[in-house]
C-alpha cells in the first residue's frame, strides 16, 4: 500500500468528507477521489461508502492498521534525521501534566545550571501524544506518567525503536473529600472501592484501574481536561474519587479555613505507584543526551 494513499484515506475517513480532506491536504476534490479509487483498486475492496462518506467494514479494519503504520513511517523518518542532526542547545521537552514533579523539576534546574546555553521549551500534552511527538521528532525528549505496579513499564503506543526508562516513582493516594466517611482511614484497599463514585480523568483513566483490579469503577463525572487543581476541586465537592500522587494531596486534612477540602489516603493494596518515564530516540552526544542523563536518577 502506498503511504501517500493511506494518508488520504485516513483524512477522508476522519472528516467524513472528500472536500474537507482536499482542503486539508491541498488537493482538488477530484484528485482525492482518484487517490481513494487507486487504493481501493490496489486492495480489491471498497473502503468508503459515498452517501454518506463513511468507512465500509473493510475500511474500518484498514483504519485500525493505518494509524500505527503511518506513525511508524513518520517515526522512522524522524529517527534518521535525528541521527544526522547537529547538536542543538534549544530543546523541546514534552510532558504529561503530572510528570514534572518536584524531583524532576529539581533535576531539570540542575541540568540548566550545568549547561548555561541550554534553552528548554516545556510542552504539556497527553501520554500518547508525548510518545508520538518524541517519535516524530516534534520533541527531543518526553516525560510520561501513569499508574503502574512498582517497576512495571507504562503502556505506550508502538512508535518503533525508542528508549524508555523509569525516572521517578512515588506513592499513590486515594483522593476523596475531607468529610468523606473513609477520610479518617490510615489506608484504603482499591478492591473495597470498586462500587464508589469515581472521576474519569486523563490523569487516572478508569480503564487502567479495571485492568489492575477488575470490573467496577463507574464514572460519576467525566472530566476531559488535565488541570490537577480542577480535579482536586471536583473531588472536594463530592463528584467522585480518583488516584493522585502523594505530592499532590496532603495525607491529613488541611487546617480549617485554608480552603483545601480534599484529602489523600494512602493506598494499601494493590501495590501501585505513580510512575514517570523518560522517552527519547537515539541521541548523539550533545545537549539532548546530557539532559537525558540529568533527568535520570
Amino acid at each position: 500500500m502506498d503511504p501517500h494513499l493511506l494518508t488520504t484515506f485516513t483524512t477522508v475517513a476522519r472528516h467524513g468528507s472528500f472536500s474537507a480532506a482536499a482542503a486539508e491536504l491541498g488537493y482538488t476534490q477530484s484528485a482525492i477521489s482518484q487517490q481513494i479509487a487507486a487504493l481501493e483498486a490496489d486492495l480489491g475492496v471498497a473502503l468508503l461508502g459515498r452517501r454518506p462518506v463513511e468507512p465500509t467494514p473493510a475500511g474500518r479494519r484498514l483504519l485500525e492498521h493505518a494509524g500505527p503504520l503511518l506513525l511508524r513511517l513518520r517515526a522512522a523518518r524522524a529517527d534518521v534525521l535525528r541521527a544526522a542532526a547537529q547538536p542543538r542547545h534549544r530543546l523541546r521537552l514534552a510532558a504529561t501534566p503530572l510528570a514534572v514533579n518536584a524531583v524532576l523539576a529539581a533535576r531539570l534546574a540542575r541540568a540548566r545550571a550545568q549547561q548555561p546555553r541550554l534553552e528548554v521549551t516545556l510542552l504539556t500534552c497527553g501520554r500518547e501524544q508525548v510518545a508520538t511527538m518524541v517519535a516524530e521528532g516534534e520533541a527531543d525528549l518526553g516525560l510520561a506518567d501513569g499508574v503502574a505496579a512498582p517497576s512495571d513499564p507504562l503502556r505506550l503506543p508502538d512508535t518503533g525503536p525508542m528508549t524508555t526508562a523509569g525516572v521517578s516513582e512515588e506513592e499513590l493516594r486515594v483522593a476523596l473529600p475531607a468529610d468523606h466517611p473513609l477520610a479518617g482511614r490510615a489506608a484504603l484497599r482499591l478492591a473495597d472501592l470498586v462500587d464508589a463514585r469515581w472521576l474519569q480523568t486523563p490523569l487516572c483513566p478508569l480503564a487502567r484501574l479495571r485492568d489492575l483490579v477488575g470490573e467496577g469503577f463507574a464514572a460519576a463525572l467525566d472530566y476531559r481536561g488535565d488541570d490537577v487543581h480542577t480535579v482536586v476541586n471536583l473531588v472536594a465537592a463530592g463528584h467522585g474519587l480518583t488516584l493522585l500522587p502523594a505530592s499532590v494531596l496532603p495525607a491529613a486534612p488541611a487546617p480549617s479555613g485554608c480552603g483545601a477540602l480534599a484529602r489523600g489516603v494512602p493506598l494499601a493494596s494493590p501495590r501501585l505507584v505513580h510512575r514517570v518515564e523518560l522517552l527519547h530516540g537515539a541521541l548523539p552526544p550533545g545537549p539532548a543526551a546530557d539532559l537525558a542523563v540529568a533527568l535520570s536518577p
